[in-house]
């Protein structure tokens, strides 16, 4: 195989991986058990959940997002499984691997005796439910379709961890950065067009349910592609070439895989006619950070304003 069609083909995994992560919602059925006595909380699909006693000393992650939002709240050492996609922050290298979003490995996770599991509605089912039937606390969340469902989020973990605390401190900064950006924002006089391109599996963009298009009109600009009623969709070349956006970022996990999409995209028919082209405003945002429904992206809004409106940073266009 050649270095291109190698690249290609892991692009189109990242891409399908991504596509799982942010698309994969089913309705999920657990068994959880359920200690007398116990404080309880529900996780997002409703269920009743043993609020443990102290901090667990045990977790087991089964999603990107919830790894960084662990180590985030400082429990980094209390993390004894990860997914093979969680990669962020580095001292995930070192921990065991659980499998991937879709495909866990149930024996692993049972080896490293967990005192919890989190897990996230992509999950399967019917492995998820098997873990609980293993007599294994697994408490399950979900993804938020704009920013404001973050903070909901860590405060979750924070509770089911008993950092609350800790969850308290993370909300109110990344809070403080978010109002910042609002604040920068007020009274702009136009809003660039924009086009998300998740290179690798043609012309998939975020639509309206996505929390990256309330992350695009919060950074002061408009997504091309928010009347799509989802959150990831293939968009048709006619229509980019219709809407004209003023402002193209590329999801891409190294400045090799920035350049290959860019230029995918360039050789794609016509789009070198539209304005964002021929401005040269195609910009290259983290994949993972853009990606993962965690304190991340935060960065990645700071970056969009700031690519969007530089004037509203006292930066030059």
């Amino acid at each position: 195989m050649s270095a291109a069609a190698g690249s290609g083909k892991n692009a189109q995994e990242r891409a399908l991986v991504l596509v799982a992560l942010l698309f994969l919602a089913p309705a999920l059925i657990l068994w959880v058990p359920v200690l007398k006595g116990a404080q309880d909380l529900k996780d997002d699909i409703g269920r009743p959940f043993p609020l443990p006693a102290r901090t667990p000393e045990r977790i087991v992650s089964m999603a990107p997002n919830i790894t960084e939002i662990l180590f985030a709240l400082g429990l980094g050492d209390r993390v004894a499984g990860v997914t093979r996609f969680c990669d962020y922050p580095p001292e995930t290298r070192s921990l065991r691997r659980i499998g991937g979003l879709v495909d866990p490995n149930i024996e692993v996770i049972q080896s490293l005796d967990p005192d919890l599991v989190i897990a996230f509605r992509g999950n399967p089912l019917r492995l998820v439910d098997r873990i609980g039937k293993l007599g294994l606390p697994v408490f399950v969340l979900d993804i938020g379709e704009g920013l404001e469902a973050l903070f909901p989020l860590i405060a979750k973990i924070g509770r089911v961890t008993r950092t609350e605390d800790r969850a308290d401190d993370l909300a109110a900064e990344l809070r403080s950065r978010l109002e910042a950006v609002d604040i920068a924002m007020l009274g702009i006089a136009s809003r660039p067009k924009v086009f998300v391109l998740l290179y690798g599996q043609g012309l998939w963009t975020c639509g309206g349910e996505s929390y990256v298009d309330d992350l695009i009109g919060r950074a002061g600009g408009t997504n091309v592609a928010s009347s799509l009623p989802k959150k990831w969709a293939l968009y048709k070349r006619e229509r980019i070439l219709k809407d004209d956006p003023d402002v193209i970022f590329i999801l891409a996990r190294s400045s090799e895989d920035f350049t290959a999409g860019r230029d995918w995209l360039l050789r794609t028919a016509g789009v070198a006619s539209v304005a964002a082209v021929k401005s040269g405003r195609i910009y290259e945002l983290d994949e993972n950070a853009a990606s993962r429904f965690g304190p991340r992206l935060l960065d990645i809004l700071d970056r969009v304003a700031k690519l969007l409106h530089p004037e509203r940073f006292g930066e030059r266009p």
